[in-house]
């Protein structure tokens, strides 16, 4: 079982202790054979709410949270921006995590980040949570928007060459062990490549060893795109690597 599915299925088991173990068996299953599926991640997120044995919120982190990998972000965003000086971010597949809001937070530079889900139940989740909390920016020029947006139609919602930076936490990983998302993921890459900027850059948080990942990404973007990887360390026993991925430019 590898630690995204692992992940899946504590998370479930967190759910649903009150609940019986044949429901446990079938949320866990819908997931791990249906993570490419608007369905599949409403229910997770609605029932992940309504069997909160509190009414406080809690942001949940596929792999690692915001602390591990902010090193690996922040300095991208010290590149060249945007003509009106705000560098534009997009976390693909955010589900509930804190890692856009944090990016928002800690950015000394003016950030639009938006964070996007295919979900509406994860997006209100979280538009109702920055609301209540009404996390502040470092710099006041910073925004942070919350949206539904199927992330493998992009160029739907974003002209050609106008976000700085791509971040994706386990959404590819989600799609690529999926019985039917292998299509969509390459989808997800191609649209992310279009969408970038030249000088822009995707970030794909994995626990895929880079044999695999290396290779996928190399033929999904057909030579559009230099890959490369670093690893982000060993968390509870696993390796977890960022592959970054930049558009390269056509001469």
């Amino acid at each position: 079982m590898s630690p995204f599915t692992r992940s899946l299925t504590l998370f479930c088991g967190r759910i649903v202790t009150a609940r019986a173990v044949r429901y446990h068996s079938s949320l866990t299953a819908e997931l791990i054979e249906n993570m490419d599926k608007k369905a599949t991640w409403d229910r997770f997120y609605t029932e992940s709410r309504s069997s909160s044995r509190t009414a406080t919120f809690k942001n949940f982190e596929w792999f690692f949270g915001f602390d591990a990998v902010g090193d690996f972000i922040m300095p991208l965003l010290r590149t060249a921006p945007q003509p009106d000086g705000v560098r534009r971010v997009l976390d693909v597949g955010c589900g509930t995590s804190a890692l856009g809001p944090c990016i928002f937070r800690h950015s000394p530079l003016p950030v639009h980040v938006t964070c996007a889900d295919i979900s509406p139940v994860a997006v209100r989740l979280m538009q109702e949570q920055i609301q209540a909390k009404a996390i502040q920016p470092h710099n006041l020029s910073s925004r942070l928007d919350f949206v539904e947006l199927d992330c493998t139609q992009l160029r739907k919602h974003y002209g050609r060459s106008s976000v700085d930076l791509i971040v994706d936490k386990g959404t590819t990983d989600a799609l690529l062990r999926s019985k039917e998302g292998r299509l969509k993921a390459g989808l997800l890459l191609k649209q992310c490549l279009k969408v970038l900027r030249h000088s822009g850059a995707l970030l794909q948080f994995s626990d895929e060893d880079p044999d695999v990942r290396l290779l996928w990404l190399e033929t999904e973007a057909h030579e559009s795109a230099d890959v490369g990887v670093q690893e982000v360390g060993e968390l509870r026993g696993m390796s977890y690597y960022c592959y970054n991925v930049n558009p390269r430019v056509i001469v």
